[in-house]
C-alpha cells in the first residue's frame, strides 16, 4: 500500500486542491481517490489535516435541476420552520433551542420534560 505525499501549510504545488478549493473552481473530485494531505501545525495540539485532490482529474460540478432545486427548498424550510408556533422564522431554527427565539423567550412556553 503507497503511502499519500504529506506536505506543510502552504507548500503544497500546483495542481492540488481542496474539496472547498474544487468548488471556487467549479468543480468537484468525481470519484478520484485523495492525492495528498497537507498538515497544519498547532501548539501543544495535533495537526489540522487537509486532504487534496488533483485539479486535472476534477469533473466540472454537477447543475442543479428543478427537482434538487424543490428538494433544497422544502429542507430548508422544514429549518426554518418552527415545531412550536409553526411559523417560518425567517432563519434556520438553533437545535440548542429546539424552537425559534420568541417561542423560546416567551414566559408561558411549554417545557416538555423528555
Amino acid at each position: 500500500m503507497a503511502t499519500l505525499p504529506e506536505f506543510r501549510w502552504r507548500l503544497a504545488p500546483d495542481g492540488y486542491a481542496t474539496r472547498r478549493q474544487l468548488r471556487a473552481l467549479g468543480l468537484r473530485p468525481g470519484g478520484q481517490d485523495v492525492a495528498a494531505v497537507l498538515h497544519r501545525p498547532r501548539r501543544r495540539r495535533a495537526p489540522l489535516v487537509a486532504y487534496l485532490y488533483r485539479i486535472d482529474h476534477a469533473k466540472p460540478v454537477r447543475p442543479m435541476t428543478p427537482g434538487r432545486t424543490a428538494a433544497l427548498a422544502k429542507a430548508m424550510r422544514a429549518r426554518r420552520t418552527c415545531p412550536n408556533c409553526r411559523r417560518d422564522a425567517g432563519y434556520c431554527i438553533p437545535r440548542s433551542l429546539g424552537m425559534c427565539v420568541p417561542c423560546h423567550d416567551s414566559p408561558t412556553r411549554k417545557v416538555s420534560h423528555a
